[in-house]
C-alpha cells in the first residue's frame, strides 16, 4: 500500500513539472491523432468485402502474415486504412541504411561525423521509406483490388485503377505521416515516439482479446467443449506473469564490467583512480531479432501453401505445409533458431568492442586486470557472446509461447499472442522506457521516483 501511495504522489508530481506535463500531453495528443487516422479506409475499396475476406483467411499463412503486420508496425490491413502498411518501411529502411552503414564507407563516414552525420543519414532514411511504401502499397492493392482476369477484385466496380492509384498514394502518405508523427514524439514529446506508435497498436487490441476470453470463459468443474475452463485460465494468468516479469527482467538485467580509472598527477594533487562500472546489457538487440526472425517466417509458409495448392496430389507438399503451420514443430525450431541467429547478428552490427576498448583506453581507464587495447576488446567481446545466449534463450521461449498456448489451451492464436508472448515483450519493453524517462525528469527536479525510495533498479549505471 505504501508504494502505491507513492506512486500515486509521482503522478501527481509529473503534473507539477510544467515541462514534462507539456510533454507527456504532447505524446498523448500525437498517439490520439494516430489512432484517429488508424480507422481511415482507403477510398475505393470495399471494406466490407476486405473484412471478410480477411476473416476468411484467419488461420491462413497470409492472414498470419496480415496478423504479425498489425502488431509489429502498429498497422491494419483487414480495413484497408491509411495506415495500414505502419511503420514498418520505416523500419526497414533504418535497418537497411544501419546495414549499409557498415559496408559502405561514404555511410560509415557519415555515421562518424556526429550530429551532422546522423541529420544526413535520417534523410536518406526517409527517401528510402518514401521507395518501400510505394513498392509495399503496389503489391498490396495488386493483391486486393487491382487482380488479373478472372479475378474477383475489392475494389468497387469501374473504379480499379483510381482504387490502385489512390491507395498507393493513401497509404504511402499515411506512413510518411506516422513517420512524422514519431519524430515529433523524439523531438518534443518524451519516449521514443516509434516505438510507442507500435505499442498502441498492440494496446489497441488486447482489451477485445481479454473481452473474447470473458465471453468464452466457463467456471463450472466440467466445462462444454468450446469454452475456456478455470485449469486454462489460471494458465493464461501465469503465463502472462511469467511474460511480464520475465520481460522486465531481461530488459533490466545487465552485467556489470569494472572499470577502473587511472591516477595522474596535476601539480601536487592526485587525480583520477575511481572504480566505475561499463554495463553490458544481456538482450542487447531488445525485441529486433524476433521482429527479424518472424518477418523472414512470414514467406516460407505462404510459399508453401501457394505451391502445395498448385499440386494438391503431392505427399511432400501436404507434409511441408503442416510443417510450417504456426503450430508445427519443424516451424517453430527454425523460428527459435532464428532468433538466436539475429541476436548475435544484431549484437555484432551494434557492439563495438575494439571502438569501446580504444575508447577506455584514450580516457585513462582499464579493465583490472587486462591490458588497455586488444586484450580488452577480446574480453569485451567474449562477455557479450555468453550473456546474448541467455538473452537470445528468453527471447526464443517468450516467442513460441502463443504457439504452445493456442496448441495445448485450444485458444485462437490471434487471441494468444496479445495476452502473452511478443507483443506483451514490446509493450513491457516500451512502458519500461516511458517510465524511466520520467524519473529521470522527476529526479533531476529533486522529485522522488516512482518507487519512493529511488532509482529503478537496473535503469541507470
Amino acid at each position: 500500500m505504501l508504494q502505491i501511495s507513492e506512486m500515486i504522489k509521482t503522478v501527481f508530481n509529473i503534473f507539477k513539472i510544467p515541462d514534462l506535463r507539456n510533454k507527456l500531453l504532447f505524446t498523448l495528443a500525437l498517439l490520439v491523432i494516430y489512432r484517429v487516422g488508424f480507422h481511415v479506409p482507403v477510398p475505393g475499396l470495399d471494406q466490407e468485402k476486405i473484412a471478410a475476406r480477411m476473416s476468411g483467411d484467419a488461420d491462413t499463412p497470409l492472414g498470419r502474415a496480415a496478423l504479425y503486420m498489425q502488431m509489429f508496425t502498429g498497422g491494419r490491413l483487414d480495413k484497408t486504412t491509411l495506415f495500414g502498411l505502419g511503420i514498418m518501411p520505416y523500419i526497414t529502411a533504418s535497418i537497411i541504411l544501419m546495414l549499409l552503414g557498415e559496408v559502405v564507407p561514404a555511410l560509415k563516414k557519415l555515421r562518424q561525423e556526429g550530429q551532422t552525420g546522423y541529420k544526413k543519414i535520417q534523410e536518406y532514411t526517409r527517401y528510402l521509406t518514401v521507395l518501400i511504401c510505394v513498392i509495399q502499397s503496389i503489391m498490396f492493392m495488386k493483391m486486393l483490388g487491382w487482380g488479373g482476369a478472372g479475378k474477383e477484385g475489392l475494389a468497387y466496380a469501374g473504379m480499379e485503377r483510381q482504387a490502385l492509384l489512390m491507395g498507393v498514394v493513401g497509404m504511402t502518405a499515411g506512413t510518411i505521416f506516422m513517420m512524422w508523427l514519431g519524430e515529433q514524439i523524439d523531438e518534443y514529446g518524451i519516449g521514443n515516439g516509434i516505438s510507442l506508435i507500435i505499442m498502441a497498436g498492440i494496446v489497441d487490441r488486447m482489451p477485445w482479446a481479454i473481452w473474447w476470453l470473458l465471453q468464452n470463459a466457463n467456471f463450472s468443474v466440467a466445462p462444454p467443449p468450446g469454452t475456456i475452463g478455470p485449469a486454462k485460465i489460471f494458465f493464461l494468468v501465469a503465463a502472462f506473469m511469467f511474460v511480464t516479469a520475465g520481460a522486465i527482467l531481461i530488459t533490466q538485467g545487465q552485467r556489470r564490467i569494472p572499470i577502473q580509472q587511472a591516477k595522474m598527477m596535476r601539480g601536487h594533487k592526485m587525480y583520477g583512480g575511481q572504480r566505475h562500472y561499463l554495463p553490458l546489457r544481456v538482450n542487447h538487440g531488445g525485441v529486433m531479432p524476433i521482429i527479424f526472425a518472424s518477418s523472414f517466417m512470414i514467406f516460407p509458409p505462404i510459399v508453401i501453401d501457394w505451391v502445395a495448392s498448385r499440386f494438391p496430389e503431392s505427399g511432400f507438399l501436404s507434409m511441408l505445409r503442416g510443417a510450417f503451420r504456426h503450430d508445427g514443430y519443424t516451424y517453430n525450431v527454425l523460428y527459435m533458431l532464428l532468433i538466436f541467429l539475429f541476436a548475435y547478428f544484431w549484437v555484432t552490427v551494434q557492439f563495438q568492442p575494439k571502438e569501446m576498448a580504444k575508447n577506455l583506453r584514450d580516457s585513462g581507464a582499464f579493465v583490472p586486470g587486462l591490458r588497455p587495447g586488444r586484450r580488452t576488446a577480446e574480453y569485451l567481446e567474449r562477455v557479450m557472446t555468453r550473456i546474448t545466449y541467455f538473452g537470445a534463450a528468453f527471447l526464443a521461449i517468450i516467442a513460441i509461447v502463443p504457439s504452445l498456448v493456442a496448441t495445448l489451451l485450444g485458444i485462437p492464436f490471434m487471441i494468444s499472442m496479445f495476452l502473452g508472448g511478443t507483443g506483451l515483450l514490446i509493450v513491457v519493453s516500451v512502458s519500461l522506457d516511458l517510465v524511466q524517462k520520467v524519473e529521470a525528469n522527476l529526479l533531476m527536479r529533486s522529485y522522488e521516483g516512482f518507487m519512493g525510495t529511488g532509482r529503478i533498479k537496473g535503469a541507470y549505471s
